[in-house]
């Protein structure tokens, strides 16, 4: 069994790091909607925007979008259906019952 180095690997530069260990781009272009059977569908009536979907979201497929209430901005989560595939981690760690519900994806 191999043991874990104590030597620790600094690199002064992004450039200096090996090309599999920097992402030159953002998950924008690898869009994966396609995958899912189910969709998530956010009921704003229920909806505490705890935000909570985003953070647990393993995909760019939550946004915050802004929205006005009582003269104040404020934000919510919004599904982009492009990105989602419908893994269940939203509706899974969401606090409130029935805020996030799945629907049979149309053919």
């Amino acid at each position: 069994m191999p043991k874990k180095s104590d030597k620790k690997i600094i690199f002064e530069r992004v450039k200096d790091m090996p090309p599999l260990a920097v992402s030159l781009y953002t998950m924008d272009y690898n869009k994966t909607g396609s995958w899912r059977n189910v969709r998530p569908v956010i009921n704003y009536d229920k909806c505490i925007n705890c935000m909570i979907c985003w953070k647990f979201c393993p995909e760019p497929a939550i946004d915050a979008e802004k929205f006005e209430e009582d003269g104040k901005e404020k934000y919510r989560p919004a599904i982009n259906y492009e990105y989602c595939k419908g893994c269940g981690i939203c509706w899974t760690e969401c606090p409130v019952e029935g805020a996030i519900y799945t629907e049979e994806e149309a053919e």
